[in-house]
């Protein structure tokens, strides 16, 4: 199947030129900085620290952020601002936090999908997520729910599969172009042996808008984003990605049960920018696993939809490398192109 790529969530010309002459810009700026001698952990933090959130106030991403932050601040004794910095589908805010000065006082926080498919669907990045990026923790994971329209006449992705061979029209399937949900649906109905009708969203909710009111058959998103739908039976989940049941999700499938290994959905990953003092990310990363193996914080994030994870630094840096060579593949097959 080949995908389509009208209405990209991407930039648009002008767009993708203000994203590269911000990147520029922060270049040389980050040349004109003298060079920064490694922090002793015991003294860092002694001023603010700024996490950038590349998408709009509200989102999975800034929710998370809000309540880390908050817990950074009084571990740290130390203030912590959320900026939210949105556009290029999270791209414009993620430059500019691997131009930052590589200090621990400038992070990350996003779905980490923005990284690993970035590379495939944008080849003229301005940046490069695996060399100007450093991982310090992945403090949440919320996997994909396969949601379909609630009279579509499925309870699993077998039936599902099923439907869509004996069907006279393929079954559509609502998802932002070029992003993680899309080549997610696609590598699912790869194996499963039918097609989606891809249908177009400048994003998700918009998608889920469309399912909740039965103009399109199919969607997959976050549980974060879909279960709030599904509770209220507006859609019908079928299948969830996580690699077992997952509880925020009780009854509902995984799709890794019929398919080996198909784990997708919204990592949550806090960065830094490379060449950041390993003394300083070692101390970030053992302040973010302390706050996410707290019982209070794993029960709001099992309210958002969402789990703890307990990645180090160096396991991260090796899934985003598998992560990005495994959309990339899916992005070549499909020629699937940001415009």
């Amino acid at each position: 199947m080949k995908a389509q790529t009208s209405n990209t969530p991407f930039p648009r010309p002008l767009a993708r030129r203000a994203l590269l002459g911000m990147a520029a810009a922060a270049m040389l700026a980050g040349a004109s900085l003298p060079s920064l001698a490694a922090e002793d952990a015991a003294s860092y933090p002694s001023k603010l620290i700024h996490i950038t959130v590349p998408n709009p106030a509200g989102g999975t991403s800034d929710v998370l952020a809000r309540l880390l932050g908050k817990e950074l601040s009084e571990m740290f004794k130390q203030p912590v601002i959320v900026e939210n910095k949105a556009g290029a589908n999270g791209q414009i805010g993620a430059a500019s936090v691997a131009k930052s000065a590589p200090d621990g006082y400038s992070l990350l926080l996003l779905d980490m999908s923005v990284l690993t498919i970035g590379p495939s669907v944008l080849p003229q990045l301005p940046y490069n997520p695996m060399k100007d990026l450093a991982p310090i923790a992945m403090p949440a994971f919320s996997p994909h729910l396969l949601v379909v329209k609630k009279d579509l006449p499925v309870k699993n992705i077998d039936e599902l599969a099923a439907y869509a061979k004996k069907s006279g029209k393929p079954v559509s399937f609502g998802t932002p172009l070029a992003s993680i949900s899309q080549l997610a649906g696609i590598l699912l109905a790869q194996d499963r042996g039918f097609e989606f009708n891809i249908i177009g969203y400048k994003g998700g909710s918009q998608a889920l808008a469309d399912l909740a009111g039965g103009q399109i058959d199919s969607a997959m998103a976050s549980v974060i984003a879909t279960n709030q739908l599904v509770q209220g039976g507006k859609v019908k989940a079928i299948a969830v990605t996580s690699a077992k049941p997952f509880a925020a999700t009780p009854g509902v499938p995984t799709v890794a049960s019929q398919i080996p290994n198909f784990v997708t959905g919204s990592w949550q990953g806090l960065l830094a920018p490379a060449n950041t003092p390993p003394a300083v990310l070692d101390k970030l990363q053992d302040a973010v696993q302390k706050i996410v193996a707290r019982p209070e914080f794993n029960k709001r994030l099992l309210e958002l939809g969402s789990e703890p994870t307990s990645m180090t630094r160096q396991q991260i840096a090796e899934w985003m490398k598998t992560e990005t060579q495994r959309w990339g593949k899916v992005v070549k097959d499909n020629n699937i192109k940001a415009e």
